[in-house]
């Protein structure tokens, strides 16, 4: 399993329609392209890596660092491939933005017999677990969309919204089998901004998910809401009674992964407000007693808040500490393949639609040559990518 995020600009403003057309057709040329000579897995895969995600969309002629590219690439590759085309070419695109999102679910029905669509279902709801409960960042999930092959290959792609900081990031997952969380499951992260975040799919989480899953199985549900209620005046700083009359001890943050605990307070363990709703939700956890943090997460009611305060106690009372690390591995910035056509926002140049017109030509020329073989196509390809060199050195 592999996953990345890149960290976007929240833009304003729609593709233009005469611009849209021929977007539309570049995309469709180009994965036709790849569908031919390489299959639907190979399209799966390419759009698990944010990079290549990203030069897709500046290719086509979309801005370079806007959040409304992972918009218009759902948009593009469900034009592709949409669940009613599954049964056909054994591709299929699902969910995208909004009401779409939560409509993945009736999609995943239309894909037939050839893939199991519980199996889909739960990958899809784990991993908008993943990026929006698990991990804690600061980033409100908006976009949730997943790419499937007929050989049970995915790709999960979701973005979240940071309304203060006004950026949008795009999280990735991928793989050919039900997601394990048994370490931090991101490995081609890309993003601008590193910040704080209650990190529980990070490898040195491990005990920290370990410990929840204990105290939910082992501790009454009235006895785990006092120890919620006690996490919380810690968090808020009070010094009552108890922290002389019991061996609950105040824990020592300032050594944790450099973060001081002023910015744990405020910035990632936030006291939980509705106390009525946690106490619900842990006797229901209490009967149920999940097994696996997979199994947790993916239970009804269990949200944010819930995650935050059960890693809250498992930190202040039991001294299991989870990552506080954003997962971050390197800054994505791929404006180099905003040369190959323009930019809709006339960054590094305005769309040039004769450049566009080109390769479109080329590549359907391409498609319909099915007398050609494959040695044939790429070398065809080679070429094509020799001539964008060419234009955006001579620019």
């Amino acid at each position: 399993m592999e996953s990345g995020f890149a960290e976007l600009i929240l833009h304003d403003g729609k593709v233009p329609p005469h611009l849209l057309y021929y977007m539309k057709r570049l995309s469709h040329a180009i994965l036709s392209y790849i569908y031919e000579v390489f299959g639907p897995d190979e399209i799966v895969k390419r759009v698990s890596d944010p990079y290549w995600f990203q030069a897709f969309n500046n290719v086509i002629g979309m801005d370079w660092d806007s959040s409304g590219s992972t918009t218009v690439v759902i948009y593009m590759l469900k034009n592709f491939a949409d669940a009613s085309s599954f049964k056909d070419i054994g591709i299929a695109v699902l969910g995208g933005k909004g009401i779409d999102a939560r409509n993945s679910v009736n999609e995943v029905k239309k894909l037939g017999d050839s893939i199991d669509p519980s199996y889909i279902e739960t990958i899809s709801r784990l991993g908008a677990k993943i990026d929006g409960v698990a991990l804690q960042d600061g980033y409100a999930l908006y976009i949730h969309s997943i790419v499937v092959s007929e050989n049970g290959l995915w790709t999960i792609i979701q973005q979240g919204m940071n309304t203060n900081a006004k950026l949008a990031r795009r999280y990735h997952i991928h793989g050919n089998s039900m997601i394990r969380i048994d370490g931090d499951p991101h490995s081609g992260i890309a993003c601008d901004n590193i910040g704080l975040a209650l990190n529980l799919i990070d490898r040195e989480a491990e005990q920290s998910r370990k410990t929840i899953l204990e105290i939910i199985s082992s501790t009454p549900y009235n006895s785990l809401l006092k120890d919620i209620a006690y996490a919380n005046r810690v968090i808020r700083g009070d010094k009552g009674l108890e922290q002389w009359l019991s061996d609950k001890v105040q824990p020592n943050w300032k050594s944790t992964q450099g973060v001081e605990i002023k910015e744990i307070r405020h910035r990632i363990y936030r006291p939980v407000l509705n106390m009525a709703r946690i106490e619900h939700i842990l006797k229901k956890l209490y009967e149920l007693k999940p097994h696996t943090f997979e199994e947790l997460l993916l239970l009804k009611g269990v949200g944010p808040e819930t995650i935050r305060a059960l890693a809250l106690v498992a930190d202040v009372i039991y001294h299991s500490r989870p990552s506080f690390k954003d997962p971050v591995t390197h800054p994505l910035n791929p404006f180099i393949y905003s040369y190959a056509h323009g930019g809709k926002d006339g960054v590094p140049y305005p769309v040039r639609i004769d450049l566009m017109k080109q390769t479109i030509n080329f590549l359907e020329e391409a498609i319909q040559e099915s007398k050609l073989d494959i040695n044939t196509k790429r070398r065809a390809l080679e070429k094509l990518h020799k001539m964008f060199r060419e234009i955006a050195n001579s620019e």
